[in-house]
């Protein structure tokens, strides 16, 4: 599930949508603008002609990657394996053993995330994936008896996802099969830009749902209320719109049309947003978001409709919902929420999970409904129809999308029927107990120590010491050689974990029961947190991340401030550390233009911080203009990538504890 349906699953719109018309000159150029279709045909004639290892190595991942991106895991394994035979390194190794996952061969793909541990020197960064894929094959080899699921006859060869209930015995679906509106390739995945489509379940057929709501942009994932006269779904806007993100936008019918649709006023600029989902009231919109308040990747969010009819600022679900990972496709059936997650615990890919709200209004655990509803693949949008005609031993009937194996060759429509299960047998009662497991970490880098090359993974740190506040209550722990501790947790209570150790700026995290329900079917509930420590490099330029200026200018910019606020925080948990920021241009300008440029924009980001409670001595602010690149191409032949790793701002330790 990639594309549209991957903002629908990962991408930011921008490059893909603004860059499809720009003439490719080789692979590299069309990964590069999400291309990925025009991509692999360019790559597989650039590795026959290839004459070193290394060069092979290289187009090998990026046919990895293609292929990965064009829903094709078989393919991606391939040229993964081959990139890491090249010599390509753990990157390719990584993603080698993710793809064996989704495939399904879960003994390789443990053996393989077992050599990735070895490899970058840290057995505990894939122990969770060893797990997971050891729970998957036991969920594999069970037959369940109270699901089947069969591919729906008008499924298309091209990507056919998120089902909507309608009308009786009518659905509104995405698609981008060939029917779609617009004349352009989407060269992402060589087929439309997709649109809302509806299926009749009585005689397959399939028309345009709507010529006004339909555009050549992307159009997607619908959400209806009760009566079907209030319609909401997804737009990722292509060339020459205001934004190029993906944003939910709402329609009513009148009686005789849809109104033009107009996008939510809580949603921000720089932001993708989609997914939504309606409670049957209609008062509450859930959708999923990739905002940086979030717990990481895409998260499901919640907005509640006002007697006003406006809706309020989102809320962030909790924990027992979202994760570092990506939570997306949710779906109300009453109080209990169905949404697909590739984090928690699953079988390879996106799964489908279920969780609901309790009398209290806590969450309660997780469920993944395994096979045959969950499969390695991505397993995702699931609705049931209450409508749909049932035979005497079916309970429910629904739909959902997978792009499993046995489908049309993308992502494909299923239908399940859940049956009467046999008889459980009774459960002794047990006591409910909240348990937290938390690590004390430190970053493993290509060149150690270079704290500015890439992180390959995080190990435990021997010997750490970690203070956890909660309420009025402290508790201290000091790890061993697998930066292991353990504690009993307290219902509705908030957590702060501070690690420290010399030589490491201190580090901390945040967890909170709130919102945590009780299951009957697990009483005992296992958290984790992770306490990453950063080793103090003393001169030792750190390049900060999103930070980036408008044109000719060096004020703060708003998508620049979650960095710097977190650079904030961490100067308060250490406060005898003092730092320089600096700022560098690219070759481009003259030489004065550009340190006077860059001596400003560094004095914009001290000025920030120092607004932050920051004592300016504790900071310093220089600019370096162009004198410093990080890329040393000449500056008529540097790509536009070598121009932008030149243009950073970074910070340096200028002294220590």
């Amino acid at each position: 599930m990639k594309s549209l349906y991957a903002f629908f699953l990962f991408a930011i719109f921008a490059l893909a949508a603004c860059n499809y018309t720009q003439k490719v000159k080789d692979g590299n150029f069309a990964v590069d603008r999400k291309q990925y279709a025009v991509a692999v045909d360019l790559l597989k004639k650039e590795h026959q002609k290839a004459k070193s290892r290394v060069e092979k190595g290289k187009i090998a991942f990026q046919l990895g990657e293609s292929y990965r991106m064009l829903n094709k895991p078989a393919s991606a394994s391939d040229w993964y394996k081959k990139a890491f035979d090249d010599g390509y390194g753990t990157d390719a190794l990584r993603e080698y053993a993710y793809s064996l996952k989704q495939q399904e061969q879960y003994d390789e793909a443990m053996k393989q995330f077992k050599e990735l541990g070895i490899e970058i020197g840290s057995p505990y960064e894939y122990k969770r994936e060893i797990a997971a894929c050891q729970v998957a094959k036991g969920w594999k080899e069970e037959k369940s008896k109270a699901y089947a699921a069969t591919i729906l006859p008008f499924s298309s060869p091209g990507a056919d996802y998120a089902p909507a209930i309608f009308q009786p015995g009518k659905i509104v679906f995405t698609s981008d099969r060939q029917a779609a509106t617009g004349d352009d390739t989407y060269k992402w995945t060589g087929n439309e830009f997709s649109d809302l489509f509806t299926a009749d379940l009585q005689s397959n057929d399939v028309q345009p749902f709507d010529n006004q709501l339909n555009t050549p942009n992307n159009e997607g994932t619908a959400t209806f209320n009760k009566a079907n006269t209030e319609l909401y779904f997804t737009r990722c806007y292509g060339d020459k719109k205001e934004d190029n993100f993906c944003k939910i936008i709402s329609s009513k019918w009148d009686g005789s049309k849809w109104s033009d649709p107009v996008a939510l006023p809580f949603q921000q600029n720089g932001i993708n947003y989609g997914h939504p989902a309606l409670s049957a009231d209609g008062s509450t919109l859930y959708f999923s978001s990739n905002s940086k308040d979030g717990w990481g990747g895409y998260d499901l969010w919640s907005s509640e409709r006002g007697r006003d009819e406006k809706w309020t600022e989102p809320k962030l679900m909790p924990r027992t919902v979202n994760t570092i990972g990506n939570e997306k496709f949710p779906w109300l059936d009453g109080d209990t929420l169905y949404f697909a997650s590739d984090f928690h615990p699953g079988m390879g890919g996106l799964d489908i999970f279920k969780t609901y709200k309790s009398a209290g209004g806590a969450w309660a655990p997780v469920q993944n409904l395994k096979p045959p509803l969950n499969s390695g693949s991505d397993d995702f949008a699931y609705v049931i129809d209450y409508q749909a005609k049932k035979g005497l031993d079916v309970l429910q009937v629904g739909y959902f999308s997978s792009n499993r194996p046995d489908g049309n060759g993308n992502d494909d429509l299923y239908r399940f029927e859940r049956r009467i299960p046999p008889p459980e047998p009774v459960k002794p009662v047990a006591e409910y107990k909240l348990k937290l497991e938390g690590y004390v970490l430190e970053k493993i880098y290509a060149e150690a120590d270079n704290p500015d090359t890439k992180v390959l993974g995080r190990k435990p740190l021997n010997g750490a010491m970690v203070e956890v506040k909660f309420g009025k209550e402290v508790k201290n722990f000091t790890v061993a050689e697998d930066g292991f501790f353990s504690m009993d947790l307290t219902e509705n209570t908030d957590y702060q974990f501070i690690a420290t150790k010399n030589g490491y700026l201190t580090g901390e995290t945040f967890f909170s029961t709130k919102g945590i329900g009780k299951d009957p079917n697990n009483p005992v509930q296992t958290f984790e947190v992770e306490v990453v420590l950063d080793k103090i490099f003393l001169n030792k330029e750190i390049v900060l991340e999103d930070i980036y200026y408008d044109f000719d200018k060096w004020d703060i910019r708003p998508d620049a401030q979650p960095t710097l606020n977190a650079l904030a925080r961490n100067l308060e948990l250490n406060p005898k550390i003092r730092i320089q920021l600096s700022s560098h241009t690219d070759c481009r300008g003259n030489d004065g233009y550009n340190a006077e440029l860059s001596q400003r924009r560094a004095q914009s980001a001290v000025d920030y911080l120092v607004s932050r409670g920051i004592s300016v001595e504790r900071l310093s602010a220089k600019g370096y203009g162009e004198s410093l690149p990080k890329a040393t191409c000449a500056c008529a032949r540097c790509t536009e990538e070598e121009h932008q790793l030149n243009r950073r701002t970074s910070f340096t330790v200028l002294e220590g504890l």
